[in-house]
């Protein structure tokens, strides 16, 4: 009688020489805080064997399960859309699911974000960003009523801020911003595109209070114009433009 197949095909072990032929040795040095154990940070690094290919939240996650299980990291879904592992590189802000290990090999720099209070290693506290977030209304304000029927819109009303609906709220833009990092007030630049959205969307009924709460002090006024957020956005959103878009809207409409 013939034996019944599981339709897997066995790993033989010429595949797994081949694949660690491939690999390339990553250093991974990774800014460490625990108030548990001191009150400063410090530094560690870690040796890992990875595939070029591999994303850098992978490299991550070979230093958690198998050097040190104390390392203390975000992430979700590793597919840049949660948002939730972003962490500074090298110096620039970006999500660690979308840096590949050949980009950063053989030396890599890990820090948690900038301008965040840090709870531990690459975790901060993410609660002064999303009260900025909070702050400009980032909801639909439609008019009163339930409508009959869905409200419409023309491509052309939708392209308005299309670009500005790609947020995935990492934090990446407004922890880039060296305005955000000297002023806690500061809305943010992610706040500011949260903003942008609704401002320019024809079925929300609020934009003139947007508008005013953007006018404030703590507002767009505080932008530099250093393209910083532009630069760190991990989708590309045209962050310093959306930004400008506002100030004129303040500026030129009446509100």
């Amino acid at each position: 009688m013939p034996r019944e197949s599981s339709g897997e095909v066995p790993e033989r072990s010429g595949d797994r020489q081949t694949e660690a032929s491939q690999k390339v040795s990553l250093r991974l040095k990774i800014r460490r805080y625990n108030p548990e154990i001191r009150e400063d940070s410090w530094w560690d690094e870690f040796d890992v064997r990875m595939l070029p290919n591999d994303r850098l939240l992978d490299a991550l996650h070979e230093v958690k399960w198998r050097h040190d299980g104390t390392l203390a990291l975000r992430r979700s879904c590793a597919h840049a859309i949660c948002g939730s592992d972003a962490v500074t590189v090298n110096g620039r802000n970006r999500l660690a699911c979308k840096v590949l290990v050949k980009e950063v090999a053989p030396r890599c720099t890990v820090e948690p974000i900038r301008g965040l209070p840090v709870l531990k290693d690459l975790i901060v506290d993410m609660e002064p960003f999303f009260a900025g977030y909070r702050s400009v209304l980032p909801y639909l304000v439609p008019e009163e009523g339930e409508p009959d029927k869905e409200r419409p819109q023309s491509p052309e009303d939708r392209h308005r801020f299309d670009d500005t609906t790609k947020c995935i709220l990492c934090a990446c833009c407004t922890t880039s911003c060296p305005i955000f990092w000297g002023d806690e007030g500061y809305v943010g630049p992610a706040a500011i595109v949260a903003a942008h959205r609704f401002i320019y969307d024809s079925r929300d009924r609020v934009a003139q209070e947007r508008l005013q709460i953007l006018s404030a002090k703590t507002g767009v006024f505080r932008c530099r114009t250093t393209f910083n957020c532009t630069e760190a956005c991990p989708r590309s959103i045209q962050v310093t433009k959306a930004i400008q878009e506002v100030k004129r809207s303040i500026l030129f409409d009446r509100f």
